[in-house]
């Protein structure tokens, strides 16, 4: 006999508060390669990226009109540090207010080797945490590097996918020219997942402004045809 269980909630308005379009990590490289005014280009162009209209638009085309968003800061193995933890954004003072912390997030992690894979492994701890509910678990990662330190970056890609979060990838074209190759074959993966070059640290802004209208608009709805 199988004995079935059907739990409610006491309080539907607030359980309804929990649901959003989609719950986004941020993972921001802070490994040796990247310099301090590196770093802060990264913090600015994001915190710029996050008040811009495009971004602000994509997050209201969403059923719910709003998501949660987490920053990860992390280098080598050890090295994994959650700056700004689960954020709910959705009205334009609840996104300027999160832009702000990150204009201000000083560099919390040890500068260390490249280790893609822990920083994943860390992330889907994050998505098995999170008090939010969604459909959408997105892992956005921005680095300059190679995985170097640790398993290889895909044994946690392919852990990401069968446990249905997408990893994209943001490649800083700093000292390593095909690593967004590197990035499409190792680091990406998972339903509607890419991956977008910035050819510089001053590029940075417009790739991450780019990336993040992709990846929080809603996902297109593919037809099968017979």
């Amino acid at each position: 006999m199988v004995i079935v269980v059907t739990t409610r909630t006491s309080n539907p308005s607030r359980a309804e508060g929990l649901v959003v379009d989609m719950e986004l990590i941020l993972a921001v490289d802070c490994s040796y390669s990247v310099s301090q005014a590196e770093y802060l280009l990264q913090m600015n162009g994001l915190a710029r990226a996050l008040r811009s209209s495009a971004v602000n638009t994509a997050i209201q085309s969403g059923h719910y009109k709003r998501i949660s968003i987490a920053l990860i800061q992390w280098s080598g193995t050890n090295n994994q540090i959650v700056s700004i933890p689960w954020t709910v954004i959705g009205s334009p003072i609840s996104v300027d207010n999160l832009a702000l912390r990150v204009s201000k997030l000083p560099r919390h992690v040890s500068l260390g080797p490249t280790s893609i894979s822990a920083v994943i492994a860390k992330s889907l701890h994050m998505f098995n945490n999170t008090p939010y509910r969604s459909y959408r678990k997105v892992l956005d990662i921005s680095g300059d590097g190679r995985n170097n330190d640790g398993v290889p970056a895909h044994f946690l890609r392919d852990v990401a996918i069968k446990k249905g979060v997408t990893v994209n990838g943001l490649a800083i074209i700093n000292e390593t020219p095909t690593l967004h190759h590197y990035f499409r074959n190792a680091v990406i993966g998972g339903q509607g997942s890419f991956v977008i070059k910035a050819n510089s640290y001053e590029a940075y802004e417009y790739a991450i402004q780019k990336k993040l209208v992709r990846e929080i608009a809603p996902l297109p709805i593919v037809q099968n045809t017979f």
